[in-house]
């Protein structure tokens, strides 16, 4: 099975457990196998934001910093129309950082990935199956446009 269909497997399970929020899932079930260049900040991709390759790089460098406890990929609203089309990779809409630094430390790490800002928290509402950051840590959402 492709990594595709494994990711796309994976957000009809979310799906089905919480109809109500988003899909959040790991960076590397999102990115692995992932050169559709469009499918994360499609607005910044040519326009500044590195290739989806970089992109992937960076932020796993991100969830590698010891104050980090993970990185992880908020689906978009439209994610499903992925599975009508093969051509397509679920469409993500941000990316949140579990970690005990503030936003401006984070904002500092993601220079030259073109967001538009971090904020504290869920900005759709929380996910039953969203990681739960430990004492200390927030969740931190990464925007794009």
């Amino acid at each position: 099975m492709s990594s595709r269909q494994h990711l796309l497997d994976l957000l009809e399970r979310l799906d089905a457990r919480d109809p109500d929020h988003l899909p959040v899932v790991p960076l590397a079930a999102y990115f692995e196998g992932n050169d559709f260049e469009e499918c994360i900040a499609p607005n910044q991709w040519g326009y500044g934001r590195p290739p989806i390759a970089e992109l992937y790089a960076r932020l796993a460098a991100i969830a590698a910093k010891p104050e980090v406890e993970g990185v992880y990929v908020g689906l978009h609203q439209d994610w499903g129309s992925a599975l009508e089309d093969d051509s397509e990779w679920p469409a993500a809409e941000n990316v949140h950082v579990l970690t005990r630094a503030d936003a401006a430390t984070v904002e500092g790490w993601l220079q030259g990935l073109e967001c538009d800002g971090v904020g504290e928290g869920w900005p759709y509402g929380q996910h039953i199956d969203a990681p739960v950051p430990s004492a200390g840590h927030r969740a931190l959402t990464v925007f794009w446009d």
